[in-house]
């Protein structure tokens, strides 16, 4: 008996397996998720440091201005105090049934500033209440301009809330022509409530002392003696 053969057709689907190169180039347009998660915490902690440094660097350019309004609104370290309404025309009344207060005067100079400075008097003495006018004189010996800034105190520490300027040179920049000399004056009075407190009863001598010191950010030919240094050095 003859068996005929009977064609068959295969359904089996065959699939083609992808090339690497197809593979490669899919895999690097999209990047793994654990990498993008990294890329996005370097960028914040880079933006946190960046925000941090600067306001910082915002800080300490603020500290100086702040600490000395504070230093004046509060008599802290010295620092005698200003205020608009210590200046009533109420508290400028000489206590006349109180002992006269000393008042001297004291005149530094940094190593970096070529300028003498001294005081015009040596001591005055005032009532609590009473305004006194003192002044100062300063000269630039160097043969360039130059820039200076004052700070000051007063002693005993525990007076500075007491003592109170109305006019003042202090804190701000003084600038002196080569040669120059300018007189600088200081107004002041104690605080009639210093009459009254009990801790101010063994305080007979007070001392004003101010501080000059080279003012910063001034042109470098115009700082003395580094100009001639370059030059030297060159």
């Amino acid at each position: 008996m003859n068996t005929s053969r009977i064609p068959t057709r295969s359904y089996a689907t065959h699939s083609t397996p992808p090339s690497p190169s197809s593979t490669t180039s899919g895999s690097a347009r999209i990047p793994p998720p654990e990498s993008e998660r990294l890329k996005h915490k370097n960028n914040d902690l880079l933006l946190y440091t960046t925000s941090i440094l600067i306001a910082t660097l915002g800080l300490s350019y603020a500290a100086v201005p702040l600490y000395r309004m504070f230093c004046s609104a509060t008599g802290l370290g010295g620092a005698p105090m200003v205020g608009e309404t210590k200046f009533a025309p109420e508290r400028l009344v000489p206590r006349d049934n109180h002992r006269r207060i000393k008042i001297k005067f004291n005149a530094d100079t940094s190593t970096s500033l070529q300028w003498s400075f001294v005081p015009q008097q040596r001591q005055v003495q005032v009532l609590p209440g009473e305004t006194a006018l003192a002044f100062y004189t300063a000269k630039n010996k160097s043969q360039e301009d130059v820039i200076g800034i004052a700070t000051y105190n007063v002693t005993p520490s525990k007076v500075a809330p007491y003592f109170n300027k109305i006019q003042c040179f202090c804190f701000e920049e003084q600038k002196l022509m080569a040669g120059e000399q300018v007189d600088m004056p200081i107004f002041f009075f104690l605080d009639p409530e210093f009459a009254t407190d009990p801790n101010m009863s063994d305080v007979d001598t007070v001392v004003l002392s101010y501080t000059f010191f080279k003012a910063r950010g001034m042109p470098f030919e115009k700082q003395p003696g580094l100009a001639d240094q370059a030059a030297q050095s060159s």
